[in-house]
């Protein structure tokens, strides 16, 4: 029975993953093949019925003439399946030589349930690897993510659940569709791990997980551009490897609480500060453990394989793969590495306020003037009107000090920071009523909006989408106060 050669293109048209198998079929190793262009591996057009079921998203399965590394043409069966993502973006996921007895139907719901694009922001440069042990034979629990938070944070996840096959991938889904949900909430680490791990217990006593499989590992990291640090914590998950701009590798510090689903036992967060233009390596025990290694013989392999430069984040993730799992891993194994950045005066306006209503003006003009300097003039009378209420709002509902912060990310936020404690919330105003439509009217005129809770306050913040001819300056500074 042929092994099968697998590869994953986006809705662009570029390979985003490569098996083994498709590398005995046509020679490329993934550093050499990943993030170009498919039709390069095209020995001729595509048939006229290939092409008619790509423009309507529908399946298709046929022969088709391919090109190998040295050239020569290789004639496939070939089964192509449209994948929709998170983001509504129509991925295809490619099968070749395809064994009798099975369609790979649970390798195609995990690579719909793992990110494909990933998010447009400033805090990171993300590249990944997922390399299942059998593609013909079923994947695991393994995943990554990369969630958005608020305040131009990002949240950088990986976990495992246990086994393998259809049911595994079904746990897998569901423990990421409840992390994705419990960051919207913006929870600190612990307190996101323990609510997840509550999550599964009350699955257990419902009769949906058993006893005998629970124990996924996962590891979620909030990293903040503007100050730097990294917050993680841990549920049973291997460290992340740290590497800084002058050279120095090493695994970070976090303390590994139990897996998910065994309960009675706290998660710690650990906070670290991280250099700009560092390297964050998150990592499932598939791709450091293997039968020619234990996991202790692994991680120094990945520590040393990390003290070689390379010259882009995929060709990290290349390495990394070839000097751990050169041939096809026993294990279910996930790879995530992200570059970091800082967001500095460029990007990121703030101003305390005294609790003065007169102050409203103030803001406003202060307001203006910053996104006069990033070049946004066009979004400034709707973003003077969301900072006046939010800011009013702060005054008269909450406790000093308040501070005012513009973030210039993807798109542009606006924070207002107060040491209440008091969630506000949104209500319909009676129609003499002369207020209470403060909050009604940021949520019509922001994207989205909602509450932070930190350790001495909260942030109410309001997010823009950017203009669609507007592209991000960093050569822009921030105007004096």
């Amino acid at each position: 029975m042929a092994e099968a050669a697998v590869a994953a293109v986006d809705a662009r048209g570029v390979v985003t993953a490569w098996s083994r198998g498709a590398r005995l079929l046509l020679g490329y190793a993934p550093g050499e093949i990943v993030g170009r262009p498919a039709r390069n591996l095209l020995a001729s057009g595509l048939p006229e019925a290939a092409r008619r079921r790509a423009v309507r998203r529908q399946a298709w399965t046929g022969r088709i003439a391919l090109r190998d590394r040295a050239g020569h043409r290789v004639d496939a069966d070939l089964r192509a399946c449209p994948l929709t993502g998170g983001d509504r973006q129509v991925q295809w996921f490619l099968q070749a030589d395809l064994p009798q007895d099975g369609d790979g139907a649970d390798l195609v719901l995990q690579r719909s349930l793992l990110p494909h694009h990933r998010p447009a922001q400033l805090a990171v440069e993300t590249g990944t690897r997922y390399l299942p042990a059998d593609p013909r034979a079923g994947v695991g629990g393994d995943w990554f993510d990369v969630i958005p938070l608020s305040g131009a944070r990002v949240a950088l996840v990986v976990g495992d659940v246990v086994g393998h096959g259809i049911h595994a991938s079904a746990t897998m889904g569901r423990l990421r569709t409840a992390v994705r949900t419990l960051a919207d909430v913006d929870l600190a680490p612990d307190e996101l791990l323990t609510q997840l791990d509550d999550l599964i217990l009350e699955e257990i006593e419902e009769g949906i997980e058993s006893i005998g499989e629970v124990g996924a590992t996962c590891l979620y990291a909030v990293y903040d551009p503007i100050s730097g640090h990294c917050t993680m914590a841990s549920a049973g998950h291997l460290a992340p490897a740290l590497v800084t701009p002058d050279g120095t590798v090493r695994f970070l510090a976090v303390a590994p609480g139990p897996p998910l689903g065994v309960g009675g036992l706290p998660f710690e967060a650990a906070d670290t500060w991280v250099p700009e233009d560092s390297l964050l390596v998150l990592y499932t025990d598939g791709l450091v453990e293997a039968d020619s290694h234990d996991i202790d013989s692994g991680q120094r392999t990945l520590l040393d394989t990390l003290t070689r430069p390379a010259p882009s984040l995929e060709a990290t993730c290349d390495h990394i793969v070839e000097a751990l799992l050169p041939h096809r891993p026993y294990d279910d194994a996930a790879l995530l590495v992200a570059r970091t950045h800082i967001m500095g005066a460029s990007h990121v306006a703030s101003w305390d306020l005294p609790a003065d209503p007169a102050v409203v003006a103030d803001a406003r003009r202060r307001t203006a003037g910053q996104l006069s300097a990033w070049g946004l003039q066009d979004a400034t009378a709707t973003t003077e009107l969301i900072v006046s209420e939010l800011v009013t709002n702060a005054i008269r509902h909450a406790h000093p000090p308040i501070q005012l912060r513009l973030i210039h990310d993807a798109g542009l936020i606006c924070e207002v920071s107060d040491a209440s404690n008091t969630t506000p919330h949104l209500r319909r105003a009676r129609d003499l009523e002369e207020g209470g439509r403060g909050l009604f009217l940021v949520g019509q005129l922001a994207e989205r909006w909602g509450t932070r809770h930190t350790a001495t306050g909260k942030t109410i913040w309001a997010e823009q989408p950017p203009p669609l001819d507007h592209q991000l300056r960093p050569g822009r500074h921030k105007v004096p106060a």
